[in-house]
């Protein structure tokens, strides 16, 4: 497999375990290796988020954030758009334009490859 990214938007406060059990449950059900997974990316938003610090922290993986800007480039890709997040964020869908953008910069080109999901406070979205 190759290397993917994970994009998330989460509420504030949410817990690091909140972040991970979605992480997993995604992972399960594709199944697709945490070993495989080579960044998690935000809205610069959260980047004092305790919870998505932590997460970054226990994969060992980097935490990247991205302005709202950058990620408005990759609006026409996502399967989904979220009023409720352009209204905090300026971003249709932080989850799917993170994981879009980190992918893209880490690998030069990006696709997702597990749209949007959703588990509580948090949502992921998967891209390579």
């Amino acid at each position: 497999m190759r290397a993917f990214f994970a994009g998330f938007g989460c509420r504030r406060g949410c817990p690091a375990d909140a972040l991970e059990a979605l992480l997993r449950q995604a992972l399960n059900n594709r199944g697709l290796a945490l070993a495989d997974l080579h960044g998690i990316a935000s809205v610069s938003l959260k980047a004092d988020e305790p919870g998505l610090q932590q997460l970054a922290a226990r994969l060992a993986v980097p935490l990247v954030l991205y302005h709202t800007r950058q990620l408005q480039a990759y609006e026409a890709l996502l399967s989904h758009r979220s009023a409720a997040a352009h209204a905090h964020s300026g971003c249709w869908g932080v989850a799917e334009s993170a994981a879009l953008a980190l992918a893209s910069e880490r690998r030069g080109t990006a696709r997702l490859l597990l749209t949007r999901q959703v588990l509580g406070p948090a949502t992921l979205a998967l891209a390579w």
